[in-house]
């Protein structure tokens, strides 16, 4: 399909659903618009669970860019859904970009949604909107990173901002929500009851009916080897925060905390996926 665009900025979507065919997962539906889009389904860890490479071969999202993930997870079906990188949100003139992500999970079946950390360049505008609708006995292990400037290069959040909303529903019911907006003007980056200073911040979230007391006294011993981490229990939901001074400690102490749910909530033990090694 040709990618559609404008002069000045992009407008892509995606659309993929999934369904369990015997002991196998299948991508059954896969239409793109624009630079938005997967390769083959990809399965290291055998048939049942099929791992999926979210492509965006601009790179980054720059000013007036509109993208949109609309996934469907079908019942008893197993998906673990990444990306290739980190992904950029770029400086904008005043533009606002946005980045829309909406994963529907059937009744007995295990969404991974894992993409890498999300950079936000200084000046860059734009809206972050990920929602999770989840029925009867389905599970959703999910992470999201933002790192606020180009850390390595000593770039920081001074201007611009990101507003950002995830909300997970369970058989319609709303089970988490959370909304923001982080501002390079604002108080938040530095104030103690905020970021403190510091430009990563990130959210671990498990939602399964197997999310208990025994699930989180399993994961507390982990604890990141720089910046802070704590873990949360509530009803039918393991929520995990970290906030650093760098994003690697945070997607290392993840992928730890990953490896303790993974097989209590989906019943297999954690394989890295290998894109995260290139």
């Amino acid at each position: 399909m040709l990618a559609m665009h404008s002069p000045t900025h992009w407008r892509a979507r995606l659309h993929l659903a999934y369904a369990r065919r015997g002991a196998r997962t299948v991508l059954t539906e896969r239409a793109h618009a624009g630079p938005l889009r997967v390769q083959k389904p990809l399965y290291p860890e055998g048939e049942a669970i099929c791992h999926t490479i979210v492509l965006h071969p601009p790179a980054g999202i720059a000013g007036g860019d509109q993208l949109e993930l609309m996934t469907a997870v079908g019942r008893d079906a197993h998906v673990l859904l990444t990306t290739p990188g980190a992904g950029k949100w770029y400086r904008s003139a005043g533009a606002r970009s946005a980045l829309t992500q909406r994963i529907a999970v059937g009744d007995g079946a295990v969404c991974e949604w894992l993409p890498q950390e999300n950079i936000v360049f200084d000046g860059a505008v734009g809206d972050l909107v990920t929602e999770f609708a989840l029925e009867g006995d389905a599970s959703l292990i999910g992470a999201e990173m933002l790192c606020l400037g180009r850390t390595g290069s000593g770039e920081r959040l001074t201007r611009g901002e990101l507003a950002m909303r995830t909300r997970v529903r369970r058989d319609g019911e709303t089970i988490w929500i959370e909304r923001g907006r982080i501002a390079g003007s604002s108080r938040l980056l530095s104030s103690p009851t905020g970021l403190r200073g510091q430009p990563v911040t990130g959210t671990f979230l498990v939602a399964s009916r197997r999310c208990d007391a025994a699930l989180l006294e399993s994961v507390r011993d982990e604890t990141p080897s720089a910046g802070d981490g704590a873990v949360t229990l509530l009803p039918g939901l393991l929520v995990a925060r970290y906030l650093g001074a760098a994003s690697e400690p945070g997607r290392q102490w993840f992928a730890r905390l990953w490896a303790r749910v993974r097989p209590v909530v989906a019943g297999c033990a954690m394989e890295v996926p290998r894109i995260w090694n290139t």
